[in-house]
């Protein structure tokens, strides 16, 4: 009596104890669903101890976090007018009076800076006084504004007339669920109804807010993404197996798998993101072809002997096993993600291999048990096994590897050969927002400030002087200007904020306020003006948004168009050649952060670790293959029909110019565990008729092709729609996932009908021995001898 055929036993002599024990099991996880929360801050792809996290993370420990700006931008020429003017500025103040946001910076809160010559020193006077009620007292506020206040362009206006509201979040609610409260509950209807109210289209941007609406959006996407994998692998499953008996059960094991994956979600305190969102749809997707295996193989066995307790036995002893595998060699594909060192991919790899574990678990136990409660199958149910069309395409396999083998080599090699020329013309990007969804106004408000003001995600540069009040030596301050300049030079990049800005300003008010002074000091000037600084806090606010309280540390601001990995390291190349020359290293140390370059950097460092991922993958893959068949021959025979289809993929790709970023390199990964699971079918059964067929190879082939060829042309299918789903996404990284996993997998399932069959057909001679394909370390499946003395 084999090992399977003791488990299957057990499960049917203790079905009631087997479902009470799934019954606590997913009693105690629901328990666990309350702890499952959301993310609230950005995906860090990098590990901690990695460079560019270093740098990000001393810059906030000296100017706290930079991602709480929200920004509100109008451009509509009726603005101008007394009623929407004062209507605006209501609007920010109204805003501004909330508890949550720190401060406002916009047209009603401007200061012009002046200078007191009697008491020598600088003071602020509000640009108005008193809210105008006519026109002409609008227009003289907007040409002060737009024509002698240079240091608020770009920063509260551009020359086009578009004006920019700055809204500064409490640092200490930016990453919590208070930050999505205020943007939900007061930012988005306080907006909307002065937009009601005045017939003014307001953009919103600024990281607090996409973040918050991004989140959203995937919340939305995964209850969509698990009705809609429901709805089309039930459709699917139904149309081949023509059994509403079997349809429901395979939707209760999913469905059930679909409770165990957002528990353990719960139960690993893990955050929903954009990855881990995808784990219940991709549940179900990989549950469903363990049923059609379990339930296909009991149709069979019912069909031929009609014995249910047979059966049932042969379904758990016999398909069990290789199920078992194949579902280790899936989930072995997202567990080497556990070995990037980024929390994002280490806890979707966790998440989605023991969900794999368990989804064939619930299989194992729940189909056999409830088809043992159930009276015998139909003959109208059992119907599909001998479908016309089916038994067509199988028949059609088997002549193409009996008589087209070499038109088959002959195409591999061309399709080879063009994915290879696909493959070199790939291109490796990624940004913060380049896989958000394009029709989202969330996404055209973020094109918007492109636009109109040079970007909305911050790149930071921050300057350390190495010494006390280094920041303001004049030296350094021209320093800082080249740097400036150098930034204006890249239509990628805005217009920069620094200390330098706040200088010049002061120089201005020095020189009455005359436009043309708007320049940094010479070095006689410094003196005169510098006092005037020290003789008032008019300007301690500002400065300490530019410069920390020691005078040595200082930062410059710029913000960033969506660039991809390929243009950032371009502009960052040009800017270290200007930080280089201007900033030498004895004295300074400079180092570019902020979000989107950790992402940028992220991404790039994401690519590498999937390529040895996908590797290790492959290797663990490689191992069970050795494990199970102990022979090097059938570890190149299957590994090659499974690693065409990637090739095939990659080389799409480079055709139709998608590129290599994170959500795409993960469907090698993906694919090629799920790929795999058809090849252990196949040479399961293959090994099982060879050894009944007295190592007699081309019946072996056959026969194997021909009982497991239905299942996995249903599982393909299955699968291939199961994916699919995941394109009625609005991100462009889950579309790519979903249609690249698709096509991958339906490439393979040809590779493994058609290649597969072939190769073991044409080293015959070579493996189709004793010696050769040894006896295994583990009995994927019993032979044919041993089958017919089961109960």
């Amino acid at each position: 009596m084999t090992f399977w055929t003791k488990i299957a036993g057990f499960i049917l002599r203790n079905r009631y104890l087997v479902l009470i024990a799934i019954a606590i099991v997913t009693g105690l996880l629901v328990t666990q669903i309350k702890y499952m929360r959301f993310s609230y801050t950005e995906a860090n792809l990098l590990p901690e101890d990695h460079q560019a996290n270093i740098q990000y993370n001393q810059f906030l420990d000296i100017f706290g976090e930079e991602g709480n700006l929200v920004i509100l931008g109008v451009k509509d020429s009726t603005i101008f007018t007394p009623v929407k003017f004062n209507a605006w500025n209501k609007l920010v103040k109204e805003l501004d009076s909330v508890k949550e946001v720190a401060f406002s910076v916009s047209i009603a809160d401007v200061k012009e800076l002046k200078a007191d010559r009697k008491q020598r020193k600088f003071v602020l006077e509000p640009l108005f006084k008193k809210a105008p009620t006519t026109n002409e007292e609008v227009a003289k506020i907007k040409k002060q504004l737009f024509e002698n206040l240079p240091f608020y362009n770009n920063l509260l206006y551009n020359d086009k007339g578009t004006l920019q509201t700055a809204i500064y979040i409490d640092k200490a609610i930016v990453n919590t669920p208070a930050r999505k409260d205020f943007i939900t509950k007061r930012l988005i209807p306080t907006v909307e109804k002065f937009e009601k109210d005045h017939q003014i289209d307001v953009r919103m941007s600024g990281m607090p807010y996409i973040r918050t609406i991004n989140s959203q959006n995937i919340i939305d996407e995964m209850q969509l993404f698990v009705l809609g994998a429901l709805g089309i692998t039930a459709l699917i499953f139904f149309f081949f197996f023509r059994s509403f008996r079997a349809t429901f059960i395979t939707l209760l094991v999913v469905g059930i798998g679909v409770i165990w994956a957002f528990g353990f979600i719960g139960f690993f305190r893990y955050e929903i993101t954009v990855l881990s969102a995808l784990i219940p749809p991709l549940i179900i997707v990989i549950g469903v072809p363990n049923a059609v295996f379990l339930i296909n193989k009991y149709q069979q066995e019912i069909k031929k002997h009609g014995n249910q307790a047979k059966s049932l036995q042969r379904v758990i002893s016999k398909i069990g096993n290789a199920t078992l595998m194949t579902n280790i060699t899936t989930a072995s594909g997202f567990a080497t993600f556990v070995f990037v060192k980024s929390s994002l991919l280490r806890e979707f790899g966790i998440l989605a291999s023991v969900n794999i574990i368990s989804i064939f678990i619930l299989a194992l136990l729940i189909i056999p048990i409830l088809y043992s409660f159930m009276p015998l199958p139909k003959e109208k149910h059992l119907n599909h096994l001998e479908k016309k069309w089916m038994e067509n395409i199988v028949s059609w396999m088997e002549r193409m590897v009996k008589e087209q083998r070499i038109t088959i080599y002959i195409t591999t090699v061309i399709v080879i050969i063009l994915s290879m020329i696909g493959v070199y013309q790939i291109r490796v990007s990624g940004s913060l927002i380049e896989d958000m969804p394009k029709k989202a106004q969330f996404y055209k408000d973020i094109k918007f400030f492109e636009t109109e003001f040079g970007g909305i995600m911050p790149l930071e540069i921050l300057i350390d002087t190495k010494r006390e009040k280094g920041v303001m030596k004049l030296s350094t301050l021209k320093k800082m200007e080249k740097l400036n300049e150098a930034i204006q030079t890249f239509p990628e990049l805005s217009k920069p904020i620094s200390i330098t800005n706040l200088v010049k300003y002061s120089k201005q008010a020095y020189y009455k306020g005359n436009p043309k002074y708007y320049q940094l000091p010479t070095s006689q000037e410094k003196a005169h003006i510098f006092a005037f600084s020290k003789n008032s806090n008019t300007n301690s606010g500002m400065l300490n948004n530019f410069v920390d309280s020691t005078g040595r540390y200082t930062r410059i601001t710029t913000f960033m168009k969506d660039v991809g990995t390929d243009k950032m390291d371009i502009i960052q190349g040009r800017l270290d050649a200007v930080i280089k020359k201007e900033f030498p290293k004895e004295k300074f140390t400079v180092s570019m952060t902020g979000k989107a370059l950790v992402f940028l950097k992220g991404t790039n460092y994401l690519i590498k670790n999937l390529v040895i991922s996908l590797s290790l993958a492959i290797l663990l893959i490689s191992i069970f293959m050795a494990w199970m068949f102990r022979s090097f021959k059938m570890i190149f025979i299957s590994l090659v029909p499974n690693m065409l289809p990637l090739l095939i993929t990659a080389g799409l790709m480079g055709f139709f110019s998608i590129p290599i970023k994170p959500s795409t390199i993960l469907v090698f990964s993906i694919a090629f565990g799920i790929s795999v699971d058809d090849t252990i079918h196949f040479l399961a059964k293959y090994r099982q008729e060879l050894l009944a067929n007295n190592w007699k190879i081309k019946p072996a082939v056959y026969a194997a092709l021909q009982e497991t060829g239905v299942s996995m042309f249903y599982t393909s299918i299955v699968l291939f729609f199961g994916f699919l789903v995941f394109t009625i996404s609005s991100f462009g990284g889950t579309i790519a996932l979903g249609g690249l996993v698709s096509v991958t997998l339906l490439l393979a399932m040809v590779s493994n009908l058609l290649l597969l069959p072939s190769l073991l057909l044409s080293f015959e001679k070579r493996i189709a021995n004793k010696k050769v394909l040894k006896e295994s370390n583990f009995k994927i499946l019993p032979p044919k001898e041993e089958a017919n003395k089961e109960i």
